[in-house]
């Protein structure tokens, strides 16, 4: 394979002005580039690290080939890394943001609460913290 310049998950859908919102309003999202029947957004990570991209586009969109389908909502989660993920849940309720799971520590060592995007995409925001003692010993990791 050649340089690989960028990668991003498209989430087709009929609320691509909401997603757009909600990212940008919300986790901090630029747009790179809009159509009216797709919107690429973009944000640096912490140290310069890289790039997070996103993508939605709508239904009825001129590319081709065809697809992909409607995005139903399920079997993909969309984790976003945090350095504190209760100061983002606090964040997000006070902007009246849905919490569909609540702020929670997690034996394997994340603090966790999860949203819903406009499109029903679930993020699970978290943040790494200390596993329980020998959570990860039954797993054979030290």
């Amino acid at each position: 394979m050649s340089q690989l310049l960028s990668t991003y998950p498209l989430i087709t859908t009929p609320a691509l002005q909401a997603c757009r919102d909600f990212y940008v309003r919300h986790f901090g999202f630029e747009v790179g580039f809009e159509a009216s029947w797709f919107v690429l957004l973009s944000r640096d990570t912490a140290g310069g690290a890289g790039t997070a991209n996103l993508a939605f586009m709508h239904p009825e969109h001129p590319s081709s080939p065809p697809g992909p389908e409607v995005f139903s909502g399920q079997g993909m989660l969309l984790t976003l890394q945090t350095d504190d993920a209760a100061a983002e849940e606090a964040r997000l309720r006070e902007a009246g943001v849905t919490i569909s799971y609540p702020l929670h520590d997690e034996p394997w060592g994340q603090r966790r609460f999860q949203v819903r995007d406009p499109a029903g995409m679930a993020l699970d925001v978290v943040e790494q913290i200390a596993p329980e003692a020998g959570f990860w010993a039954r797993y054979g990791v030290a």
